[in-house]
């Protein structure tokens, strides 16, 4: 086996780690909500969220992998080093954040990591592309406004609709409902997080010569729906907590508001190539039904810390991703 394919198969093999470690981190995006409400036990929740995940495989396309493979850093910049970097600079701050149970944006983390190693690659910002770039920064802003206001939207007029109803039977119908959310949710979780993995993969084949055009193979989006399902599995307990329980009270009927919520801003993100966080949105979407009750029912502290992860993932994931370059360049990586 010569070096070149056994460096390619050792990157593929760190790329996946890393989606696997995505599906670990963000599994409380998928199932904090139907666990907090005690829909589905844990154990069958990320049964439920891993099985959407791996069924996103197939017919969302590939748009968010190529943003990510090629729109965001100039390829000519990108070498071996600097995808195994980025990847470390990822899967370090992913590491970090859970375990202050701190729910990040793994895909921020990526891009993040991907971009600081480049720049120290290249000792210039000129390798970034901005086109790509803007979209994204403008979707940090949007996804959790988007989920919030679907949330409070979906809240507000779940009350209109069912306020002649008895409350228990409506709880006994959105507990079926909220399967459907969840369902829905972890489907769009899977669209958009898998495909950052894919879209590494894909530059790492690429910088090695064995596909000519940035199209993803099959085999690709195979295995990186099969390790983020994998992680979502192991699930990240220390996240789920904070997500289900600690920004707001949440019931089956805004367990569901806030799921469909968020999968409504995550879809919208996708069908525009665009790599959004999936933690972002369903964040917004718990605030936005939190706030149908009364405001103080939201934990503003919680949240702000939230925030505060939220702004520091991108620096902080490029700092790691740059001193990893940097680290790696001393033993003759390029």
């Amino acid at each position: 086996m010569s070096t070149q394919l056994l460096i390619v198969v050792g990157l593929i093999a760190v790329a996946l780690a890393f989606d696997y470690i995505n599906g670990f981190h963000d599994a409380a995006n998928s199932i904090a909500t139907v666990v907090s409400t005690r829909v589905l036990s844990p154990g069958q929740a990320v049964i439920w969220a891993a099985f959407f995940n791996f069924v996103a495989a197939f017919g969302f396309g590939t748009a968010v992998a190529k943003t990510i493979g090629h729109g965001m850093i100039d390829m000519s910049a990108v070498t071996f080093g600097v995808i195994f970097a980025g990847l470390v600079g990822a899967i370090t701050w992913d590491l970090i954040t859970w375990y202050f149970g701190l729910p990040t944006s793994s895909s921020h983390a990526l891009i993040g990591g991907y971009a600081g190693a480049a720049v120290a690659r290249a000792m210039s910002p000129s390798v970034i592309i901005p086109s790509g770039w803007t979209k994204t920064l403008v979707f940090i802003i949007l996804s959790p406004l988007i989920g919030m206001i679907a949330g409070l939207g979906l809240m507000t007029a779940t009350f209109w609709i069912f306020r002649d109803f008895v409350p228990k039977r409506v709880d006994k119908w959105f507990r079926r409902l909220q399967l459907v959310s969840a369902a829905l949710f972890s489907l769009s979780h899977g669209t958009n997080d898998a495909q950052k993995t894919m879209g590494i993969i894909a530059g790492v084949l690429f910088t090695a010569g064995y596909i000519k055009t940035f199209d993803i193979p099959m085999w690709v989006i195979l295995a990186a729906h099969a390790s983020i399902s994998l992680g979502t599995l192991a699930g990240g307990w220390r996240i789920i907590h904070t997500m289900g329980s600690k920004i707001t009270k949440l019931q089956p009927v805004s367990g569901f508001a806030a799921e469909s919520g968020a999968a409504i801003a995550i879809f919208t993100a996708t069908s525009f190539g665009i790599p959004v966080s999936t933690t972002h949105a369903i964040t917004g979407a718990i605030v936005g039904v939190g706030a149908t009750r009364r405001l103080s029912a939201v934990r503003w502290g919680v949240a702000s810390q939230i925030v505060w992860a939220w702004v520091l993932t991108i620096p902080m994931a490029a700092s790691i991703g740059a001193v990893t370059f940097w680290i790696v360049k001393l033993f003759g990586a390029k």
